[in-house]
């Protein structure tokens, strides 16, 4: 086995159990190692970890175990992958969830490796060189671990290009079902498209903050921007919100927004409006044309995909939220997010807090928010807790 030996004083991160070994920290690899091949690293003197070498990456490599004598084999994986759905099955409030998160990388212990189920569909995708090269041993532990009927790959993110990969699409066990695959959520059915939606074709994170969203919407006026499919939007009108206004610039994201709710008759669709619209440019309509709302939801796109755009990713979560601000009535409520790694809670409440001083309205938070329980965050992995939100009142 090839090993990867760290600069002086570069070992530190490790010592702490963070799982990332950056371009930076290396001095040299002693062998030979392909991508995603798995070796061992030393500070010189002694192997700290196993991990999987990615060349092509900034992330060279990335821990798979901190404990020298382990084998990192397909037994490994399914030790791995069963302990990850074990810990769920701890959790009594994902008890019975037909959307769940089983595996959220390296927060799992699992680097790269995230995995979905939708009922007996299990969505995985692979976003590492090491991750990659063990695709059939992650496969057979997520059958192993859950029964599952079929699984889904879907690799085609963006984050693969920087680890050399290209996307990969398609069944890795099983077939395709002869429905459609559709979860309950909280007493509200949605359609999940695993083939073309965002992520693995649901926003199984934001499942909790969707059912806050409902307790609170008794008789409010609601926009929902960003919408997508509707989940927050759907959630809104069985809380008995009296009017919801969605926003979206996908057209196809809208017409399944609709369809999701003609799967609900006890929700009210005349109570629903869909506009296919540009977010900033339609909260500046609405802001000229004296419009006003109880609760406004803010879930927007990844901003900041890496560091370097922090920057114009603030201003662009800063407008939004003070447009956003200006909109709501006395006592209204801003449910606002951001899914950006880049983006801190405290550099992202620091935003808000300038949104909220440029827009004139004295406000103050109600609530932190988070990703649901079946999307840990590691203690040693702060980098995991990639959304945050605030629930502010004005």
């Amino acid at each position: 086995m090839a090993q990867l030996i760290l600069r002086p004083g570069k070992e530190k991160s490790l010592r702490r159990r963070h799982p990332w070994i950056f371009e930076g920290s290396v001095d040299r690899l002693e062998g030979r190692a392909r991508s995603g091949d798995t070796v061992e690293v030393t500070d010189g003197q002694r192997v700290l970890a196993k991990a999987a070498w990615s060349p092509a990456s900034q992330i060279r490599a990335r821990v798979w175990t901190f404990d020298a004598e382990e084998t990192v084999d397909d037994a490994f994986f399914k030790r791995r992958v069963a302990a990850a759905v074990e810990r769920r099955k701890a959790l009594p409030e994902l008890a019975r969830q037909e959307g769940l998160r089983l595996i959220h990388a390296e927060s799992d212990g699992l680097p790269g490796v995230i995995a979905d189920a939708y009922g007996d569909t299990v969505v995985v995708q692979l976003t590492s060189a090491g991750a990659d090269k063990w695709r059939e041993a992650i496969a057979n532990a997520l059958q192993k671990a859950t029964g599952c009927a079929r699984i889904y790959e879907r690799s085609d993110s963006d984050v693969r290009g920087r680890e050399g990969l290209e996307p990969v699409k398609g069944w890795l066990r099983g077939e395709a079902p002869a429905g459609e695959i559709l979860i309950d959520e909280h007493g509200v059915k949605m359609r999940v498209d695993i083939e073309t939606g965002h992520k693995t074709g649901f926003y199984l994170d934001q499942r909790d903050n969707r059912l806050l969203l409902r307790e609170l919407c008794a008789g409010r006026r609601v926009l929902n921007c960003f919408c997508y499919t509707g989940g927050f939007s759907l959630q809104a009108l069985a809380g008995g919100a009296r009017e919801v206004i969605s926003i979206d610039s996908s057209g196809p994201a809208l017409e399944t927004a609709a369809a999701n709710l003609a799967l609900n008759p006890q929700l009210d669709a005349a109570r629903a409006e869909w506009r296919d619209a540009n977010v900033f440019e339609e909260l500046r309509r609405l802001h000229e044309t004296d419009e006003r709302f109880d609760l406004v939801v803010l879930d927007p796109p990844k901003f900041a995909p890496s560091a370097s755009h922090v920057e114009r990713a603030s201003r662009a979560y800063k407008d939004i939220n003070l447009r956003a601000l200006k909109l709501l009535n006395p006592g209204g409520l801003l449910m606002t997010y951001s899914c950006s790694g880049g983006i801190g809670i405290e550099l992202f409440q620091t935003i808000v807090a300038g949104a909220a001083l440029d827009a004139g309205r004295d406000a103050r938070i109600v609530r932190r928010l988070q990703g649901a329980a079946d999307h840990p965050v590691a203690l040693a992995f702060p980098e995991g807790e990639y959304l945050k939100g605030l629930l502010v009142q004005v």
